[in-house]
């Protein structure tokens, strides 16, 4: 998810655009309380996305696959039930939640007939349920913006996000990774080995040589909407006791990157929901949240690099991009260093560069450094890219799985490490 050294910054659409809607493509056989022509987002209508035109619609195919068509199925009916505003915000909660830790049982499985650690199905059943929401033909008045907080319910606990659990008496580490993206075409069948990473993370405690290590994960949506309402400072909020803060994404192929500097700035690039945002890092209302245009890494950057915990290197990546002090910021060419940011420069990229995943650190760190928290270790790490299929048809082949599961893994000898 990285976007590194771009000099030419793509226009700006209005935020509000996250939540746009368009018309639905009709379903086969809908549940009787769901309107299959409601408005959905562009998001969710990529499940009607086929590898072939004979072929099976590709998200909830993965989500059947791994078992989670009858989690689906049974929310659905569940909603067809409900009669009250309450039961339906006591469902959407609940729902999110007994999808997550399914998600996360099957991903620190044993062997099963499809691999544990995909992260796909997870996506695909989020996205067929918060369809239905979209589709649902209540028994009551429902006003959009009460279905949209039935829809942020459900998305945020299918996430992980609501299900902090930390205990107490070992080291603590809160971990974040993100959905899969860029689904266009073939690549509509896109993993993304930092789900996989955080799904196989949550609720482990690993033995270390500095002690035991329990994580807490969740794994974030691509879409600037989202963490305007403050998705990461939510979870990140609600793992402050925790002794490390990790944000991890795809980043390069073949490495790993810790990443010095996170920064204030959006380029631009599109999101889940094809929405484009550039500009400054926005506020999340009700937390803490110091101005800075870039926060420095406190992850134990030579410790990761020089660990050997798999088989891919490690590096640590100091660039960083400014806007010259006394330039307007988004306009010319921003300058690009690996020495030290220039004081009263605004950011134009962290090392990370300026999509989603550097703002993910940016957000977690800048929430830390509010919290007061500054023991606790903050900073990214990008994970190698993973390769699709090489068969164009195919949703998975053995090498696949294998780079994914190798990726994953050493995420979790790296996060053990912080």
């Amino acid at each position: 998810m990285i976007k590194r050294l771009r000099a030419v910054i793509l226009s700006t659409v209005p935020l509000a655009l996250a939540l746009t809607l368009v018309p639905a493509v009709a379903h086969a056989r809908p549940a009787p309380c769901l309107d299959p022509n409601a408005p959905t987002t562009v998001e969710e209508q990529r499940l009607d996305d086929r590898l072939t035109p004979a072929g099976p619609e590709v998200g909830p195919e993965l989500a059947r696959l791994a078992g989670f068509d009858d989690d689906v199925a049974g929310f659905t009916a569940r909603l067809c039930a409900t009669t009250t505003r309450t039961a339906a915000r006591q469902l959407a909660s609940a729902g999110g939640t007994d999808l997550w830790r399914a998600a996360v049982r099957r991903a620190q499985s044993g062997p099963q007939s499809w691999d544990a650690y995909d992260d796909r199905p997870l996506y695909w059943a989020r996205l067929q349920v918060t369809r239905a929401l979209r589709q649902w033909q209540a028994p009551f008045s429902l006003p959009a913006a009460e279905r949209a907080e039935l829809v942020e319910r459900f998305d945020r606990a299918s996430r992980g996000v609501t299900d902090v659990r930390f205990g107490a008496g070992v080291r603590r580490v809160a971990v974040t990774g993100f959905d899969p993206f860029q689904l266009f075409g073939t690549s509509v069948r896109r993993s993304n080995p930092s789900g996989a990473a955080a799904l196989r993370l949550d609720g482990r405690v690993v033995d270390t040589p500095r002690g035991p290590v329990v994580f807490e994960a969740a794994v974030l949506p691509v879409l600037w909407g989202s963490f305007d309402r403050g998705v990461v400072e939510r979870f990140y909020g609600s793992a402050s006791s925790a002794h490390a803060f990790v944000t991890i994404s795809q980043g390069r192929p073949g490495q790993f990157d810790v990443e010095r500097w996170a920064g204030r700035w959006r380029g631009g690039f599109g999101d889940n929901n094809d929405v484009s945002a550039v500009g400054p890092v926005p506020d999340a209302a009700g937390w803490p949240q110091p101005a800075h245009e870039f926060i420095e890494t406190t992850l134990p950057h030579d410790r990761l690099v020089n660990a050997g915990t798999g088989p891919f290197p490690v590096l640590y990546n100091r660039v960083f991009c400014e806007w010259p002090v006394g330039t307007t910021p988004g306009t010319g060419t921003p300058s690009c260093r690996t020495d030290e940011p220039t004081p009263g420069a605004a950011a134009a990229q962290g090392s990370g560069g300026d999509y989603l995943s550097n703002e993910s650190m940016y957000r977690a760190n800048r929430l830390r450094l509010g919290l007061g928290a500054t023991g606790v270790a903050g900073g990214h790490l990008h994970t190698p890219v993973l390769r699709q299929p090489v068969d164009p048809a195919a949703l998975t082949d053995a090498e696949f799985e294998l780079e994914r599961r190798d990726i994953a893994d050493q995420v979790l000898a790296l996060v053990s490490l912080v």
